[in-house]
């Protein structure tokens, strides 16, 4: 998931030579899941069509404050308020100069000017005038506003001259902007493990024995974590469940308890929290045949032995990670869950009941009970996983800022 999905973005071309980057600009801002919104002064269109920034953006390209054909008037406060973010790329030093002494002579100028929301602006221009000291002074009288600057790039610039003034790349504008959304989130910097979905242990080449956890819940809470801004690493047992192209959650991918075990262990050491909902197969064959076994007996019977209990050891080892276990349980639920927070040296456990309808394995929907240390507990109503994953990552945010 993309820290942009669903923002409004007022994208402002001034005239500089980089504003042919623009068109890649606009096109990682959609393929973001952002809404693109894009006004030109009149000038840049000397760099770069509206037709091209409208045919990326797929709304029309704003220049002017009368629409010359209707007469209608271009709201410039209403592009200002409709908008998450605003970004100037390029800022040239002529536009901010212009947005430091409060001018408004074109469109753009009056919509900064109207901003409520954040604004960053890129600058683009040569070396010299980059480095001119009233430019400087202009650039900080931006930031003591509240804009936000996105730092020009060193390298071979339009003139000839090689230095400071290039305008940041494309990638480079839409992490900076990314970084800055997410560093005002609940996990920012925080390490997150999270494992989901079933362990197959094999019987032979074809055959396994594993359980019916579809990995949903799992999955659902490292989208979750990405959302709240942590660095997630997921690892899974065998499952349909996908990621978006835009996440940026670690996937690995693994078959057996010893394969999640050897995972869970090369992430553990380094990890903050640790959200255990993966079904881990408690046994397996103690044998594994190298050929298909062939149905020869009316009987048939294999011999298992305990697999290593993951999460007790994570709770053995347990330093400052925040360590979080799920209890699936069918009778004697309450009773069974705080023995394995106790025994496994858990954090907080979340119970599920297979007696509650819409809970459990294969399932949209999910019905927790999450006990902390003290044994206190809270209930929550039956609901989508999604919004199951929110309460979960918001219960532990709560618990670790009363340890804080």
């Amino acid at each position: 998931m993309s820290f942009l999905q669903g923002k409004n973005i007022l994208l402002i071309v001034t005239a500089g030579i980089a504003a042919y980057k623009t068109a890649s600009l606009v096109r990682l801002f959609i393929k973001k899941g952002a809404q693109v919104q894009v006004i030109m002064t009149p000038e840049a269109h000397n760099f770069i069509t509206p037709l091209t920034l409208s045919t990326l953006s797929k709304k029309p390209v704003y220049t002017h404050f009368i629409k010359n054909e209707t007469g209608e008037w271009n709201n410039h406060v209403n592009f200002a308020l409709n908008s998450d973010f605003i970004v100037i790329a390029p800022a040239t030093s002529n536009t901010i100069s212009k947005m430091a002494s409060a001018e408004a002579d074109n469109l753009a100028l009056t919509t900064y000017l109207s901003a409520k929301s954040t604004v960053f602006f890129a600058p683009a221009m040569d070396l010299d005038m980059y480095q001119n000291p009233i430019n400087q002074e202009n650039i900080k009288k931006l930031q003591l506003k509240g804009d936000i600057l996105i730092p020009p790039n060193k390298g071979e610039l339009a003139s000839g001259l090689d230095g400071e003034g290039r305008m940041a790349e494309p990638d480079e504008i839409v992490t900076y902007i990314e970084h800055f959304i997410r560093k005002d989130l609940v996990f920012f910097g925080k390490k997150v493990l999270i494992t989901a979905g079933p362990t197959y242990e094999s019987i032979d080449p074809v055959r396994f024995i594993g359980n019916h956890s579809s990995g949903k819940m799992g999955f659902e809470l490292a989208k979750a974590a990405e959302k709240f801004g942590a660095d997630v690493t997921l690892i899974t047992g065998p499952t349909n469940q996908v990621l978006s192209s835009s996440s940026n959650i670690k996937r690995i991918d693994v078959v057996s308890s010893k394969e999640m075990y050897k995972a869970v262990f090369d992430y553990y050491a380094n990890t903050d929290i640790a959200i255990m909902a993966a079904a881990v197969a408690d046994y397996r064959p103690e044998t594994v045949s190298k050929t298909k076994i062939k149905k020869t007996e009316n009987t048939f019977s294999i011999s298992f032995v305990k697999n290593e209990d993951i999460l007790y050891n994570m709770g053995k080892t347990k330093e400052k990670q925040f360590l979080v276990g799920f209890a699936l349980e069918t009778n004697n639920e309450e009773e069974n869950a705080i023995k394995k927070l106790q025994k496994k040296n858990l954090d907080i456990i979340i119970l599920n009941s297979l007696q509650d309808k819409g809970a459990g394995f294969q399932s949209e929907t999910n019905k927790i009970t999450i006990f902390d240390k003290n044994r206190k507990k809270e209930h929550f109503d039956l609901k989508l996983k999604s919004k199951v994953a929110e309460d979960i990552l918001q219960y532990i945010e709560s618990k670790l800022l009363e340890s804080s």
